[in-house]
């Protein structure tokens, strides 16, 4: 740290700015700290807010801001506004709201910049009643036409799933920029409206990535991964438009990863390192999930040992565990859980979440008791999801009598996935009455649901009640519920193909039908002993 001048200098506060500016760690700031009250300088507002803003935006040490805030006599706008700001981004952004009420009592006046952190914290609680007061004191203040408060009052009521008020919003700005278009596109995609956000996108006079990102990602969060796909393709060849960044990626990987599509997940990768876009945990932690995801587990095991054990976060780990569970590999994934202890990294209930659907795939029934029991010992509370993993690992493994008695004392109500889980254990090892029981109740769950009905005939069918797997149809069709059809997917040469049942859609169905003939002719031979070779195909 540079020599601080005597208290005599008139340039002493210039200079405090100066280390302030060069500042390179939180302990330096704190040394810095101490010598400015040291020189009987710790009621300057303008030395404080330089301070307080490095703290929080530089270090996000947001605790030590507010030690430091309550020391201040007569903190200004631009102080209040500061640590605003800081807990909108924190994990507690209620504390903005109760920071503003301070401000207003202590009689200093918002401006423009108050309110848009204000509604962001509105927004990241998702609370539309606090959006409407908020509202109302920017109207009280006079800043309602403010372009800058107008966008966040747009992603404050979008955030709030009131897309109606957003748009009138939209509608009351006189020029409305890129910022007031890409609000508008995010929040219809947010609300799943994604026809209107993709006309509001066609509508924009200019597009910058935020724009593509958000209709993107709005396509892959309705399940449209084709074409979130097909958009980031136009995205690249816009000549002199905007490249794609960590966001974007993120959401294309993902159109991947639940497409199959691993050709172009590969090529993705690719534009990864060519474009020399960094490799941040979250783009990492995509890259794992779309391999995994894609059937390449090796890949994602390259790509997670490329990275240093200091640079990893619980979210790759969280993928790796998740991805070799997924693949069947059980024991490998319990391995990485211990690999994962061994490197200090702390477990989350989504590690958990992994480690109890590897044993369900591995039948590790006494290591999931054992991950479960941990989970509650570490002081984590089992949601509803850790529930059905493990009545999931226990009706694999047969022993149905546990799974009965382990859903009867849940502490919380069982949801369809937990019911689902038995049911489908019910159904693979015969136990008919308490199938029945328990199809009866998904059905009065999930009347709309066609995999319930059909669930609780294949009961009645193994227990050759036909009748009443009949009534399963008839009540289906009483309700309007109709079976959706089984489908397929397979990536050839980088295309795409889909197979549905019964269908003879695909340019190419007669000779897959010619294939398929021919494949269960032979098994059925080599069924009943007449062939021991397979036949050429």
């Amino acid at each position: 740290m540079l020599p601080v001048p005597s208290t005599k200098s008139p340039h002493l506060n210039r200079c405090f700015v100066f280390l302030l500016q060069r500042c390179k760690s939180m302990s330096e700031l704190k040394r810095i700290h101490a010598q400015i009250t040291t020189h009987g300088l710790s009621a300057d507002n303008f030395l404080i807010s330089k301070l307080l803003f490095s703290a929080v935006f530089d270090y996000g040490d947001i605790d030590y801001s507010c030690r430091v805030f309550r020391t201040l006599p007569a903190p200004t706008t631009f102080i209040y506004n500061t640590l605003i700001r800081g807990f909108s981004k924190s994990k507690n952004p209620n504390s903005s709201i109760s920071l503003y009420t301070q401000m207003l009592r202590a009689g200093v006046s918002p401006d423009h910049l108050t309110f848009p952190f204000l509604a962001k914290s509105c927004a990241r609680l998702s609370s539309l009643r606090l959006g409407l007061s908020v509202h109302a004191h920017i109207a009280k203040s006079g800043l309602e036409f403010d372009l800058f408060v107008q966008n966040s009052l747009i992603h404050l009521y979008a955030s709030c799933d009131d897309i109606l008020s957003a748009r009138r919003v939209f509608d009351g700005i006189s020029q409305p920029n890129v910022v007031s278009w890409n609000a508008l596109v995010d929040g219809y995609a947010k609300c799943g409206n994604i026809a209107a956000a993709r006309e509001a996108f066609d509508r924009m006079p200019e597009r910058d990535v935020v724009s593509w990102s958000a209709l993107i990602d709005g396509y892959v969060k309705g399940g449209e991964y084709r074409e979130a796909l097909a958009l980031f393709e136009m995205m690249q060849a816009q000549a002199g438009g905007p490249k794609a960044n960590e966001v974007t990626m993120v959401s294309v990987l993902c159109a991947c990863a639940h497409l199959g599509a691993l050709d172009k997940g590969r090529e993705m990768h690719r534009h990864l390192e060519e474009n020399g876009l960094r490799l941040s945990p979250e783009l990492l932690t995509s890259l794992i999930d779309m391999y995994a995801k894609c059937g390449s587990i090796h890949e994602g095991l390259e790509v997670f040992h490329a990275v240093p054990a200091q640079k990893t976060d619980v979210l790759m780990w969280n993928a790796m565990i998740g991805g070799l569970a997924m693949h069947g590999l059980g024991k490998e994934s319990v391995e990485m859980f211990r690999e994962m202890q061994r490197v200090g990294m702390v477990p989350d209930e989504i590690t958990y979440l992994g480690l109890l659907s590897s044993c369900a795939h591995g039948g590790l029934v006494e290591d999931a008791w054992a991950f479960f029991r941990s989970l509650k010992a570490q002081g984590m509370t089992p949601h509803v999801e850790h529930y059905a993993c493990m009545v999931d690992v226990l009706c694999r493994a047969g022993c149905m009598e546990e799974a009965y008695e382990f859903v009867s004392t849940m502490p919380i109500e069982p949801s369809a996935s937990v019911l689902g889980a038995l049911l489908s254990g019910c159904q693979t090892h015969g136990w008919v009455k308490l199938g029945e029981i328990v199809g009866k109740r998904l059905i009065k769950l999930e009347p709309e649901h066609d995999g319930r009905y059909i669930g609780l005939s294949n009961v009645y069918a193994i227990a050759r009640r036909w009748e009443e797997a009949k009534t399963m149809r008839e009540a289906m069709e009483k309700r309007g519920v109709k079976k959706l059809p089984g489908y397929s997917e397979i990536e050839v040469d980088g295309g795409l193909h889909i197979f549905i049942a019964h269908d003879k859609a695909h340019p190419q169905s007669t000779e897959v039908y010619s294939m398929l003939s021919v494949v269960a002719m032979q098994m059925k031979m080599e069924y009943n002993g007449i062939i021991q070779e397979p036949l050429s195909l």
